[in-house]
């Protein structure tokens, strides 16, 4: 299993899906592929778990957001394991390719290229579900599966709700980053890690912690509140996470007890 240049098994490897050499645009393309697989099933669980008139509505928000969560910790799991996942590495959100380019886990000149596909599949995945499920998408309840802060939550709070919450999603990069042999079960701890965010902190803040899932909702919904917390906080998130770190990797290292594992 790769997951930005670290394999499970002990063995560093280069950055997923990428040549060296060779143009990152393939990465991308499989990165776009999946990301519209994501959001797709993401909206999907929205529109059957949150829509008062589905059959299976959960009308307790922390209990439907929670039961998302789980489902959607499960998809990450299984999208990062399957075999276009272990070619790109599955960021499946531009915070995550910068975060891995800061530890330097990946390649800067495929960071753009991966965050393009991301941010464009996260289109094209909602589109698509709205196209399959029909106009209940675009319910006041439902909002194309838009991610929404609690009423009365500021832009700012949720700023740094997201923000706070990506940088979680970082430090454990960072270490199975820092720690490639332990690397095995790392698809397992960014899905349950994600998948606490969205049941947490998805109430409070929306839960979202990646551009590419806001996107395609906000853009075919028309809806931008808070779009620029969304889109930008986790970028500061994965910021803080790098720094956190370097200063981690850079206190071993004076300290003599530092080596990857």
């Amino acid at each position: 299993m790769s997951y930005g240049g670290v394999r499970a098994g002990g063995v560093a490897a280069g950055p997923p899906g990428l040549v060296p050499g060779s143009a990152p645009w393939r990465g991308a393309a499989v990165e776009c592929a999946l990301t519209a697989v994501m959001m797709f099933l993401v909206v999907t669980m929205v529109r059957w778990l949150l829509d008062p008139a589905s059959p299976v509505f959960i009308a307790d928000l922390h209990l439907a957001l929670g039961v998302v969560g789980a489902l959607v910790a499960v998809l990450l799991v299984g999208l990062i394991l399957s075999p276009p996942g272990r070619g790109s590495g599955a960021h499946l959100n531009p915070a995550v390719s910068v975060t891995l380019w800061l530890m330097r886990a990946f390649p800067g000149r495929a960071v753009i290229p991966y965050a393009g596909g991301q941010l464009l599949g996260g289109l094209a995945g909602t589109a698509l579900a709205r196209l399959v499920w029909g106009p209940v998408l675009q319910s006041a309840a439902l909002s194309d599966g838009l991610a929404r802060p609690a009423p009365g939550r500021s832009s700012v709070a949720v700023f740094a709700l997201e923000a706070a919450s990506f940088a979680a999603v970082a430090l454990l990069i960072g270490f199975f980053v820092a720690h490639p042999g332990l690397a095995r079960p790392m698809p397992y701890a960014v899905g349950l890690v994600v998948g606490l965010i969205i049941a947490l902190l998805g109430p409070v803040s929306g839960g979202a912690a990646n551009p590419a899932r806001q996107l395609g909702p906000a853009a075919l919904s028309g809806t931008t509140t808070a779009l620029w917390a969304y889109l930008t906080a986790p970028l500061l998130g994965a910021a803080l996470g790098a720094l956190v770190h370097y200063w981690f990797v850079s206190k071993r290292a004076k300290s003599g007890v530092y080596r990857r594992s």
